[in-house]
């Protein structure tokens, strides 16, 4: 649905009625909604009860709602329609773009200091010259996992890789060598990093390039040589890694703690290999999750949520973060903590951020996956060839781009 359709609708549902959680002393009372799974919910209390332990802050009231990932936007879209959102978001940044587009968020610039955390996680939710959100954490990106009971060491290079699969992996009858999702394009951005492509150029598309072309070959030469699967989901994927029917898998950071608890001291983790032909290491998209606040803030209500913010995004909390979730921090400081440096699992992953590339956060990058995702898949059936693919994703993404902004 286009966007200003789109907002025309949420307008009326404005008033089917939204929580803002105010209670009796709205200026000292903070509403976040967030979309995390269970297991963080026990951090976030945690998080809550420290904040309230600060001297003067013991009347603060911080309330929480969870919604599911699109259940999110929709409700903070109707309830900032309706002049009643929460305070602050817990999010990914690609939410971000729709809120800022639709005037629903504050830049955070003039707010806080910027400087103070890792680069390309602030990137990651910049747009039009303005940052949109305060980086909670640090990531969401992919990364190799090895099990070190099949191979000690994880393969440097792709013709590492490549001759580990043809002879060590046959040696030790594996059913696969490496796993990875072929049925999202997130997973082919490392390898389209790899061969110097990049699906935007600020918001336009640049999927019809030589970059994206030899990217899809990369991934069908791998499947003819046995490297991969010749078919896999998330899934299988994660069932072959898990059941160590493969030695390496290409899983997100989210996979860490699930993947510690099944294979334990045998787990590794390492960036993904370089790409030999091209001698350039894959870039993975990096985000995080964001603080966002809401546009509504102002007066004595912002300072207690800028406060707030600060306390959640400090040192303290950003270790306690690492401990607890296994999640990386986006303080550039705890980044460089003991907890993280001293981790082998947590200091590759961080890495592999240092390699990645910003994930964009414009609206349009929506429209971008939505083209990529057939055009990928007939490429895996072999139904189009790479050099057609391209020229379908970019084609398809300006038409949705286009039809998105009516």
């Amino acid at each position: 649905m286009p966007v200003k359709r789109a907002l025309a609708a949420l307008l009326l549902l404005a008033l089917a009625g939204c929580r803002d959680g105010a209670g009796s002393n709205a200026e000292r009372t903070i509403v976040l909604w967030e979309q995390e799974d269970a297991a963080v919910a026990p951090f976030l209390d945690n998080l809550f009860a420290a904040f309230k332990n600060i001297p003067g802050n013991a009347d603060v009231v911080l309330t929480r709602a969870h919604y599911q990932n699109e259940d999110l936007r929709q409700q903070f879209q109707t309830a900032s329609i309706a002049g009643k959102p929460p305070d602050l978001l817990l999010s990914p940044s690609d939410a971000a773009g729709v809120y800022s587009v639709s005037g629903f968020l504050l830049p955070v610039d003039d707010l806080f200091d910027l400087k103070l955390y890792t680069k390309p996680v602030v990137e990651a939710v910049t747009d039009g010259g303005k940052t949109w959100g305060v980086p909670m954490s640090n990531g969401n990106h992919l990364v190799l996992y090895y099990n070190k009971r099949l191979t000690p060491t994880p393969p440097a290079t792709t013709a590492e890789l490549e001759r580990f699969c043809a002879t060590r992996a046959k040696e030790l009858k594996l059913p696969h060598c490496l796993a990875f999702t072929q049925s999202e394009p997130f997973w082919l951005m490392p390898w389209l990093g790899a061969f110097g492509g990049w699906p935007m150029e600020g918001r336009t598309p640049t999927l019809d390039t030589p970059a994206m072309s030899a990217a899809l070959d990369f991934v069908l030469k791998m499947r003819d040589e046995k490297t991969i699967p010749d078919e896999c989901d998330y899934n299988c994927m994660d069932s072959l890694f898990k059941e160590s029917q493969a030695a390496f898998a290409i899983n997100g950071d989210w996979a860490l703690p699930v993947y510690e608890k099944q294979l334990g001291k045998d787990l590794g983790v390492a960036k993904i290999p370089k790409v030999s032909a091209t001698g350039r290491w894959p870039s993975p998209m990096v985000s995080g999750k964001y603080l966002m606040l809401s546009s509504a803030l102002a007066g004595q209500k912002l300072e207690l949520v800028r406060r707030f913010v600060e306390f959640a995004t400090s040192e303290e909390m950003q270790i306690a973060q690492v401990k607890q979730l296994r999640r990386l921090p986006a303080l550039t400081k705890a980044a460089r903590s003991p907890a993280v440096m001293g981790d082998p699992l947590l200091r590759a992953s961080m890495e592999q951020v240092l390699a990645g590339k910003p994930m964009p956060m414009a609206t349009e990058m929506r429209a971008v996956w939505d083209a990529m995702r057939p055009a990928y898949a007939k490429v895996l059936m072999r139904t189009v060839s790479t050099q057609d693919a391209a020229r379908l994703m970019q084609k398809d993404a300006v038409t949705k781009i286009a039809e998105m902004n009516e």
